[in-house]
């Protein structure tokens, strides 16, 4: 897949069947927009381009009401590059982008990379102060030479497939709901930091994480594969994760991976963790020894949901 950070980068040799959007999570309501938009590639004889923002639209215009993100930039590029589609624009979004009017985005970013064929999404919303929206493109195409298709979402359950709704279902735990929205397990990605090293004291050595990802899934024990991204190191091991305050210690907040039946020297290296399943709710121990016992059931109970 060609990436472009700017759409005066990404002129195009043939014409183009365009996909707007933020994409985050790249969910399954993206991938069903972006299949749209290869069928129409074909039909044109050109190339499939999807066009995305960063950074989100709303850390510029309304940073107070900005959501977590699902995904950052490198993951979202690389889960554009599986829809496959030909090529990706991250456009940088400022206040000077922003300002443009409807019609200046459709001149300057939309035939400049030559869109015969345009698809947006329903809550799509463009131009200076949110003036445009579906209806408004649909109307730019037809004055100056290209269609635009407001695409009607992917229901799940009679509710459309939306970023909101992943957020919210990783907010409470529930992966599974996670899963079938996104349409793959979820994951997030970090680097593996010096820790207390308290998890070696007890026994079950952990790879502590820094991640950038911010819709995290809600406190408490998973069942995880884990990736070292990169050649060599682990791949899809299982592992146990905890995700939250460390009450027992009172230590501050911390995502660690206890990688079962492996102690590997991880430290400098980024790990993709896979979400597997919920074991249960962090809560504070009496002591060491009461800690130990339910850390030792959490690995029987991850070994279960992940069939090792």
């Amino acid at each position: 897949m060609f990436t472009a950070h700017d759409f005066r980068a990404a002129r195009r040799g043939a014409p183009t069947a365009l996909a707007i959007g933020n994409f985050d999570g790249v969910h399954r309501g993206h991938r069903h927009l972006i299949d749209r938009v290869r069928d129409a590639a074909r039909a044109l004889g050109g190339e499939s381009v999807a066009l995305t923002f960063d950074p989100h639209p709303t850390r510029v215009l309304a940073p107070d009401r900005a959501s977590p993100l699902v995904v950052g930039l490198d993951r979202k590029l690389e889960l554009l590059a599986e829809t496959g589609v030909d090529a990706t624009v991250v456009q940088r979004f400022d206040l000077s982008f922003a300002s443009q009017s409807p019609l200046e985005f459709a001149e300057h970013v939309v035939l400049g990379l030559r869109a015969r064929e345009v698809f947006v999404g329903e809550d799509f919303h463009f131009g200076r102060n949110r003036e445009g929206n579906g209806a408004t493109l649909v109307a730019l195409g037809a004055q100056l030479g290209f269609r635009a298709h407001v695409v009607t979402p992917l229901e799940e359950g009679a509710i459309p497939v939306s970023s909101s709704r992943v957020r919210r279902a990783l907010a409470d735990g529930d992966l599974g709901l996670a899963k079938l929205l996104l349409g793959r397990d979820y994951d997030l990605d970090g680097l593996v930091i010096t820790g207390h090293r308290r998890g070696r004291t007890l026994g079950f050595p952990t790879a502590n994480l820094a991640t950038e990802c911010e819709a995290l899934p809600r406190d408490g024990v998973y069942a995880v594969r884990v990736s070292a991204l990169g050649p060599d190191g682990p791949k899809d091991h299982p592992a146990v994760m905890n995700l939250g305050s460390r009450p027992t210690f009172r230590a501050g907040r911390s995502l660690e991976a206890h990688l079962l039946d492996a102690d590997m020297d991880l430290y400098g290296r980024t790990l993709r963790v896979t979400f597997a399943a919920r074991l249960r709710d962090e809560r504070r121990f009496d002591g060491v020894d009461a800690l130990r016992a339910q850390i030792m059931a959490d690995v029987a109970a991850a070994r279960a949901a992940l069939h090792t």
